[in-house]
């Protein structure tokens, strides 16, 4: 169940994401030669006006093709519409998860309630009771940075934190006052810790709730530039990236730990997996590598700059390229998840 579970949330994402690029390009007259849900061998097939409609036989997400690398006569073509339009349509499917991380995280709060950053309690002798913090404050700002959700904390001391004395806003009483904490770092739990416990989620109102989907989807993609930056100056490696195969063990450990707990608490883990990767796809196809989508818009923005396109067999040459470097990669982070499972 739990590899079905992964297979449909990476689909659905992934379906969402081309879906994006489709409606956009549709939108400004581009031909789509063929939109297809899954990839391998196509299994069946329809022809509707210039697209063929297709299900193809691997369950992992899907494709719209649109002959970016080709020259052609057709006025419909992509490469004949201006630069504006294509750069939409490229924006598109990474825009797309955007919203989808978006609305899957307004029904996973308003199932489960947000994760607001209050203080429940704190623990005996800890660096944050030390400090003065009660039951019922409010964390505001870590380091001057504002912060929204309760795992901000956490977030902070894996990529941000460099040791010694750490300022944080609190709300106290409807005032707010700068305190300084010293972390401790627990040997057994591997990570800094400052002694507060976290409530849970708590339900918020209608607005609150768009309020805080809009945070989620902000911590996320924060999350994962922050981790990219990371990982481009050293201070992550690539033994540290996850493919799909660890994805999945991720989702299978997360099933069966929170299976137990009940229907609406399996669903709102889902969901929040599910926000994750689709901000997660989002940011990644946006980096301006060859043969990603941000690639392709750095090409489409040199063409806006120069006036005139890069030459069409360059540009082909740089993404075909790129996609074999990305495939290499795939397979290396693959070989890793394996290797950590095994």
């Amino acid at each position: 169940m739990n590899i079905i579970i992964a297979i449909l949330i990476f689909g659905i994402i992934i379906i969402i994401h081309e879906l994006g690029h489709f409606l956009i390009a549709k939108k400004n007259g581009i031909r789509v030669d063929e939109f297809c849900v899954g990839l391998g061998p196509k299994i069946i097939g329809k022809k509707f006006g210039e697209t063929e409609y297709a299900l193809r036989l691997l369950p992992f997400g899907g494709a719209c093709m649109m002959g970016e690398d080709e020259e052609r006569d057709e006025p419909d073509a992509f490469n004949n519409k201006s630069v504006y339009a294509r750069m939409a349509v490229i924006f598109g499917g990474p825009l797309f998860n955007f919203i989808l991380a978006f609305v899957l995280s307004f029904i996973m709060i308003a199932m489960s309630g947000a994760d607001i950053p209050k203080v429940y309690q704190t623990e005996k002798n800890s660096p944050i009771q030390e400090a003065g913090v009660k039951s019922g404050d409010i964390l505001k700002e870590i380091d001057g940075k504002r912060i929204y959700n309760y795992r901000e904390l956490s977030y902070y001391f894996m990529l941000n934190y460099k040791g010694g004395s750490l300022p944080l806003t609190i709300e106290h009483n409807g005032k707010e006052k700068i305190i300084s904490v010293t972390p401790k770092y627990d040997k057994q739990q591997k990570r800094y810790l400052v002694g507060v416990t976290w409530k849970g989620y708590e339900k918020v109102g209608p607005l609150q709730t768009i309020e805080y989907s809009f945070h989620e989807v902000s911590l996320q993609i924060r999350v994962t530039l922050k981790s990219v930056a990371k990982l481009v100056t050293g201070q992550l490696s690539m033994k540290d990236l996850s493919g799909p195969v660890g994805i999945v063990k991720q989702v299978g450990d997360t099933y069966n730990s929170v299976i137990p707990f009940g229907l609406k608490a399996l669903i709102s883990t889902m969901l929040s997996i599910a926000v994750l990767i689709s901000a997660n796809l989002g940011v990644m196809n946006l980096l301006p590598l060859p043969a990603l989508d941000g690639g392709r818009l750095c090409f489409l923005i040199l063409e806006a700059l120069r006036g005139k396109p890069i030459k069409q067999e360059i540009e082909a040459y740089v993404h075909g390229a790129g996609l074999i470097l990305l495939l290499a990669l795939m397979i290396f982070v693959m070989y890793q998840d394996v290797l950590k499972i095994f």
